[in-house]
């Protein structure tokens, strides 16, 4: 019996098992079984690093659906994302803005972090991937809204400009089970990357506020 609740506990921390589907609650912790399981279990290799196999804070939370819905789940997930929002920094030159051509390049890139890609390989950010970006796009994906007049729409106080920074950083410092990768957390984007698809968003001669 230990040893099925063990294997239970391994699948659900892989996701491979909800528990929604096993109708129980969780005490949002990873059984240190589980985690000696999965370190012995793996190895790094390449762009595959060990370390993303354990589920962090936030993944442990938005994994537990039952939790999650719970007012305790809730408190919870304001505490995570305040630790989160807490942990990005501001642009080390302290320029928000860089290069929107540059960033339109990210933006259309969808290489990095794939299983055909190697250390490298210039991460893209994707982002056709879940918004509309420009007119221009042939197809994009619908996860997350349209990205056309951004900066046209909302401008360019210091507010807007820090909230989209921050969301690009790590967007789980809003939403903690935002389906956003977190950009900087995970070192997906650089620096200058995030300043180049800041200017893509804010810029008034972005193609994104044509």
């Amino acid at each position: 019996m230990k040893k099925q609740f063990n294997l239970m506990n391994c699948l659900m921390a892989l996701g491979i098992v909800s528990l929604a589907t096993l109708n129980v609650s969780y005490a949002q912790t990873t059984d240190p079984q589980v985690t000696e399981t999965l370190n012995n279990s793996f190895v790094s290799r390449g762009i595959a690093k060990k370390e993303r196999v354990i589920p962090d804070d936030i993944q442990i939370l938005c994994s537990d659906k039952v939790f999650l819905e719970s007012p305790a789940g809730q408190k919870r997930a304001v505490e995570l994302q305040a630790i989160a929002l807490k942990e990005i920094k501001p642009p080390s030159d302290g320029k928000y803005l860089g290069d929107w051509k540059e960033g339109e390049k990210v933006a259309q890139s969808g290489r990095g972090a794939t299983w055909s890609d190697n250390e490298k390989t210039v991460n893209g950010g994707s982002c056709y991937n879940c918004h509309q970006v420009t007119k221009a796009e042939v197809s994009h994906g619908t996860i997350g809204p349209s990205l056309l007049g951004y900066g046209k729409l909302r401008g360019n106080s210091e507010e807007i400009t820090v909230y989209t920074w921050n969301r690009l950083n790590n967007s789980k410092a809003y939403n903690a089970c935002s389906n956003m990768p977190r950009f900087a957390h995970f070192d997906l984007l650089s620096e200058k990357q995030i300043q180049d698809v800041m200017a893509l968003l804010l810029d008034p001669q972005s193609p994104v506020n044509q």
